[in-house]
């Protein structure tokens, strides 16, 4: 999954109002980010790489494999291949997010 696709999912799973009520940035390094917007009315999703509550650290192929449900996030957390950092709260909502 590139990141536009990625991005494409996330915008459907997010929806115009998840609940997240603040920023989250998915950071996938040289490849890109995926920045939510879940403070925003509607929930807005995009690739601006903008300042977040929480950024979450991770290769693409690690939020593919989020977004297809075939890595859980604690379980990416406990294995490092992803780093949060900011609003460690913000990054316990993922789980209900993704």
């Amino acid at each position: 999954m590139d990141l536009q696709a990625a991005t494409k999912v996330m915008r459907e799973k997010v929806g115009s109002d998840c609940g997240l009520g603040t920023t989250l940035k998915f950071d996938c390094g040289s490849e890109g980010v995926v920045y939510v917007d879940g403070a925003a009315t509607p929930n807005t999703v995009s690739n601006e790489d903008k300042e977040a509550a929480c950024t979450i650290a991770l290769s693409l192929d690690s939020l593919s494999r989020l977004l297809l449900n075939e890595l859980e996030p604690t379980t990416a957390f406990m294995m490092g291949k992803l780093k949060v950092s900011g609003d460690m709260g913000v990054a316990l909502k993922l789980q209900r997010l993704l």
